[in-house]
């Protein structure tokens, strides 16, 4: 059995629904309008932006069967450069001053021009972080953007709807451990 069937099967029964998602998702037929390398890429950004490390660790190991080390590092970028757009743009957005939105960034974010993968893939998983992280400025450019090049409806939700089913299953593990991870602590 896989970590990520293990830490699955682990979920309490309140979470029942959650555990039927995560199954859903991360599938093909699950995931309508996506490929199986998308719906990886999704879930390893998506884990590593829901904080909870041995599910991050679980989806990655998953994730290899579809998903080259390129694919892998890509998605991990997405992570990584979103978690710092996600902040500072959350902010831009939020405090309501037109002087902070003409101002310049001046934060390095190369990686988005050149992600070593697919721009439309890097997007997706992009557009996931930061439904994640709860930045409605991001959300809104990536969503644009994707819609822009003819990516549909249905596959933006797929990538969102993998991004919330990843993001409730590390809360509830992250309040109820399962018993190896509470070895692990010991």
């Amino acid at each position: 059995m896989s970590a990520l069937e293990q830490l699955r099967d682990s979920l309490p029964d309140y979470a029942r629904d959650l555990k039927l998602n995560l199954g859903s998702v991360l599938t093909v037929q699950g995931a309508p309008g996506l490929t199986a390398r998308q719906i990886w890429g999704t879930a390893v950004a998506s884990a590593i932006a829901s904080r909870h490390l041995p599910l991050a660790q679980a989806i990655e190991a998953a994730a290899r069967a579809e998903l080259d080390e390129v694919g892998i590092t890509g998605a991990k970028a997405a992570a990584a450069i979103m978690g710092m757009n996600n902040i500072y743009y959350r902010f831009v957005h939020l405090v309501g001053d037109a002087d902070y939105q003409s101002m310049p960034a001046r934060l390095r974010m190369n990686v988005m021009a050149n992600p070593g993968i697919d721009k439309l893939d890097f997007e997706l998983y992009s557009l996931a972080v930061s439904a994640v992280n709860g930045c409605g400025l991001c959300i809104e450019s990536h969503e644009k953007l994707l819609r822009k090049h003819e990516v549909s409806r249905e596959a933006i939700q797929s990538a969102v709807r993998i991004a919330a089913v990843i993001h409730a299953v590390a809360r509830v593990l992250e309040q109820a451990p399962t018993a190896a991870e509470v070895g692990l602590a010991a």
